[in-house]
């Protein structure tokens, strides 16, 4: 469905997820929330408030604090037909749930022979500047990116973030949905009605001809506001949302790579071995021929996160960064 098909109604990031979940549980009663605070507080960041209200505390569960017990009791909870949607606080602690996510719910359907399946949805944040330290400040969404049978998604507004959600907890896959804690307060358009939106289908966020953008989660913020600037110096850039990093909408992103000729990938993650050298090797590979520049990377830079505002906001792209890589390969500087 389009947007026009629904009232213009603006939410926040945090709304859309919530109204999500509320939207899904009342579909179908196999489907139940787990994690720290999420009943009582509803969550950390406020974003599951009045769920246990509704649902009670049967199907709203607020458990110890223990990633691995979690997202195991997601998975055998999964396995055994339910629909379970865990909440790990901070994406870096995905560190204590990589057993579970990795080696069983990825693996049970391929190793019963497709007798089993894991429905389940691992809901976790990613970004820094928020001033969280080394420890609650990671992007790590290609840890799971990098592992067969689980599905990843990395949504950059209010909009994708309900629709993906929805489609998310419907799929009969393990899913890795990465929210990222800055964009909570995000305002947009979002639909009444009930849509979902596909895996594996990039949004073009803002169409142009002179350098394409590939940004994910809140770099995609940070890519429109570049290309902003860009258009007052008559470049235009185009901006491409890939929405999901598996599965992965190469065909999109090498289009857009023939058409412009010019790339830059930003993504929070870590530049080494991340997402941005992923994408950057599906156009090296796909659009070489039409190439006039080398495909750019903008990533987090290769440290631990700072705790110092000063210092933590150097370690991630931002639009003046991206501005002016781009005026570099346009051949601006």
């Amino acid at each position: 469905m389009s947007m026009s098909d629904s009232a213009e109604r603006e939410i926040t990031f945090g709304q859309a997820i919530n109204e999500a979940l509320a939207e899904e549980m009342r579909r179908d009663p196999r489907v139940f929330v787990l994690g720290e605070d999420v009943a009582e507080a509803g969550t950390a960041f406020k974003v599951l408030v009045g769920l246990v209200q509704e649902f009670g505390p049967q199907r709203v569960i607020d458990s110890p604090i223990s990633e691995a017990g979690i997202t195991g009791i997601g998975v055998g909870a999964a396995m055994t037909g339910m629909r379970p949607v865990i909440d790990i606080m901070f994406g870096d602690f995905i560190t204590l749930t990589m057993d579970q996510m990795v080696n069983q719910a990825a693996k049970i359907h391929y190793m019963s022979g497709g007798k089993l399946k894991v429905p389940m949805v691992l809901r976790t944040t990613l970004g820094a500047t928020r001033r969280s330290a080394a420890q609650h400040s990671q992007s790590l969404h290609a840890w799971f990116s990098h592992v067969p049978g689980l599905k990843v998604v990395v949504p950059s507004t209010p909009y994708d973030a309900k629709g993906l959600l929805k489609t998310a907890i419907r799929d009969d896959n393990p899913v890795a949905f990465f929210e990222d804690k800055m964009m909570y307060q995000l305002k947009g358009k979002v639909p009444a009605s009930d849509y979902t939106i596909p895996f594996g289908v990039a949004d073009i966020k803002r169409a142009g001809t002179d350098i394409t953008l590939i940004a994910t989660s809140s770099m995609v913020h940070v890519a429109l506001e570049a290309a902003k600037r860009l258009a007052e110096i008559d470049l235009s850039a185009e901006v491409i949302d890939p929405r999901t990093t598996l599965p992965l909408d190469k065909q999109t992103l090498i289009e857009s790579a023939k058409k412009t000729s010019r790339v830059i990938v930003i993504d929070e993650g870590y530049e080494r071995y991340g997402v941005t050298a992923e994408i950057a090797s599906v156009i090296a590979d796909g659009a070489f021929y039409y190439l006039d520049a080398p495909v750019k990377r903008m990533g987090a830079l290769d440290v631990p996160i700072p705790f110092s505002p000063a210092l933590e906001d150097l370690t991630v792209p931002t639009a003046q960064t991206v501005l002016e890589m781009a005026k570099t390969l346009c051949g601006r500087n």
